[in-house]
């Protein structure tokens, strides 16, 4: 009997600057972020782009992520993307693009990444607010000088 429906494997989530594709078709990711360092708060994201990679799994789904911030119930971002699996040995990758993200707070945010609304992955993405070295917390960006 042929299975009709395996829900599939999350094989990798990785948080990037860019994604970009070869002229072979290959992927290459540009600048994996583990940690965001910032030099003041609030601050915006212009691109963030998550890279998804799903395998083991028969049949249509629908991926969706979050980035939710560090008080564990604000959904700062959220994205959408269905795919489909027709063998348990081919893969599917998925990127998802988030712009304008608003970061307003230091501290550990996450990304939670589901299939069909099952968990499959949840993962720290830490913001540490460190101003530079040169400016004064306490002047307004606007009254700091280069």
């Amino acid at each position: 009997m042929q299975a009709t429906r395996i829900l599939p494997d999350l094989q990798c989530s990785l948080l990037c600057e860019e994604v970009r594709q070869e002229a072979n078709g290959n992927l290459f990711l540009i600048g994996v972020i583990t940690i965001i360092r910032v030099p003041e708060l609030p601050i915006v994201a212009g691109r963030l782009c998550l890279f998804n990679r799903w395998t083991a799994g028969v049949g249509q789904f629908t991926e969706s992520v979050r980035l939710v911030a560090p008080d564990q119930t604000t959904v700062i971002s959220r994205g959408e993307s269905k795919f489909e699996l027709r063998d348990p040995a081919v893969s599917a990758t998925n990127v998802m693009v988030f712009t304008q993200v608003e970061f307003k707070t230091p501290g550990v945010y996450y990304v939670e990444v589901l299939v069909d609304e099952v968990m499959k992955l949840r993962y720290p993405l830490p913001l540490v607010h460190a101003p530079m070295p040169n400016q004064n917390p306490g002047t307004p960006s606007s009254a700091r000088t280069a």
